[in-house]
């Protein structure tokens, strides 16, 4: 049986760690930390993850300003407001819930963002912190994959890592953080050619390509960590990955999941980066 890889329980464990250090910061009053999440339109997810995030604030002990701003908002309204947040100093941190309505565009919105309340590290300065090794804020779901790693005792350095996927938000940062800890990385998409060959060396998969059960058994090596970023409603309107959990498990050394796997890490990791950027505003 291969070792199941407990998002839920892994992200409980950072959140009570993060919650110790806000009360002791808190009690010493050193340091303020604020969340401003801004919300455009009424998409149902979003409107769950924009809860979620809520709650993980409340639990921590962050405080946090929530925006819900109408499917027909701006351009120029939402930037208006985010250059409004990144001016208030009680503001640490800034969140803009994607995907934002198609008439705005995603990528100036991003770069809109004070680079140091960008705790979603979705910034072109925090990107480019993390491609040269310098201290920035790193994009939360890969982020939260090296912490199942780690904390479930699985060796990065050396092994061989592939990752299926080439998104801003996971595929790339995720090879970057790979190769940070000293894992070999490969990166494969949807014109590699032998995909099946490629992902078959890899000790470590981390598969983010966007298609339901897309990895079978074919794709993986006996005995790899697989880990699946994936999330999706399949015909019975139950959730799965991107990966065929049934069929790959049972030769996996360790597998993450899904639901309960990755998900629960990128809301924990959003919290991690909003402490640090407390941290920081106060030095």
């Amino acid at each position: 049986m291969p070792q199941i890889i407990d998002g839920k329980k892994i992200s409980a464990m950072i959140k009570d760690e993060l919650k110790t250090q806000v009360t002791a910061l808190k009690s010493k009053q050193e340091v303020s930390i604020c969340l401003a999440v801004i919300q455009v339109g009424n998409d149902p997810a979003s409107a769950v993850y924009v809860g979620n995030k809520k709650k993980a604030c409340a639990y921590i002990g962050i405080d946090s300003l929530s925006y819900e701003l109408p499917e027909e908002t701006s351009q120029a309204q939402l930037m208006d407001l985010i250059g409004e947040l990144n001016h208030k100093a009680e503001v640490t941190g800034i969140l803009v819930q994607l995907p934002l309505p198609e008439h705005i565009d995603e990528d100036a919105v991003i770069r809109a963002i004070d680079p140091a309340k960008d705790v979603d590290g979705f910034h072109p300065q925090s990107v480019g912190a993390l491609c040269i090794g310098q201290p920035g804020f790193v994009s939360c779901t890969p982020a939260g994959i090296i912490q199942l790693l780690k904390r479930s005792g699985i060796e990065i350095a050396g092994r061989e890592c592939v990752v299926v996927g080439r998104s801003n938000i996971v595929g790339k940062p995720m090879a970057l953080l790979l190769l940070r800890e000293n894992g070999t990385v490969t990166v494969a998409h949807s014109r590699t050619e032998n995909l099946k060959e490629v992902t078959g060396r890899a000790d470590i998969l981390v598969v983010a390509v966007g298609r339901p059960k897309m990895i079978t058994r074919e794709y993986v090596k006996e005995g790899a960590v697989v880990i699946d970023v994936g999330i999706h409603r399949n015909e019975d309107g139950r959730l799965c990955g991107d990966v065929d959990y049934e069929d790959v498990a049972p030769i996996c050394s360790a597998i993450t999941p899904v639901p309960g796997g990755v998900g629960p890490m990128t809301i924990a990791m959003l919290m991690h980066n909003c402490v640090e950027a407390g941290k920081a505003g106060r030095r």
